[in-house]
């Protein structure tokens, strides 16, 4: 399963152990907003590793209830994260995903013989690195790794690695261009950022 053959996923054990992880991410969907104090404790405990300052509106779903999942520091998750974690899911300080983003380690061989009856499946790792925003809808695809301080623009499939330090997007996903100087005086469009009001 972690080395990224294929393996049957329907096997008892599996699924006894997915039943529970998934019993206590319902619980952990159906704390209040004002619950701050037992998510955090949820997600310490779930997740194979949490940094400090993590946020995620909820729902949260995932295949293994995060157990797969590595957490960095200072990351916003937005609604409707899923987190198809068979797989391991690394994601570095500073992430920040738009609402209904998809995150999947597991797929399917294309020969229908491997797939009937017993749905064999093969997981490989996604790697989010420090500081990239993932736009709306945008879909990451097992085996991609996407480079620091990057940008997946809303509703992007990624099928491939995307470098560090630029702007993507489309199905598929395809670099458009650099993060460059022009991105210091503008945040939209033509509207220019205002620094000193930033600064106070």
């Amino acid at each position: 399963m972690q080395a990224g053959m294929l393996y049957d996923p329907n096997m008892e054990e599996f699924c006894s152990e997915q039943t529970v992880l998934q019993d206590r991410l319902f619980e952990f969907n159906s704390l209040k907003p004002s619950q701050r104090e037992e998510q955090k404790r949820f997600m310490k405990e779930a997740f194979t590793e949490c940094g400090d300052n993590v946020f995620i509106q909820r729902p949260l779903y995932a295949n293994w209830g995060g157990k797969h999942v590595h957490f960095g520091s200072n990351i916003y998750a937005n609604f409707n994260l899923t987190l198809v974690d068979d797989g391991h899911i690394y994601i570095g300080d500073w992430v920040q995903f738009g609402p209904n983003v998809t995150v999947v380690t597991a797929g399917h061989p294309v020969l229908p013989e491997l797939r009937k009856e017993s749905f064999l499946q093969f997981n490989k790792d996604v790697h989010i690195e420090e500081g990239v925003w993932i736009g709306a809808g945008a879909v990451i695809l097992p085996g991609v790794t996407i480079g620091k301080w990057s940008v997946i623009g809303a509703g992007s499939v990624v099928t491939k690695d995307i470098p560090a330090g630029v702007v993507a997007y489309g199905n598929p996903c395809r670099v458009a261009r650099e993060i460059s100087k022009r991105d210091r005086y503008y945040f939209y469009k033509n509207e220019r950022i205002d620094w000193d009001e930033i600064k106070k």
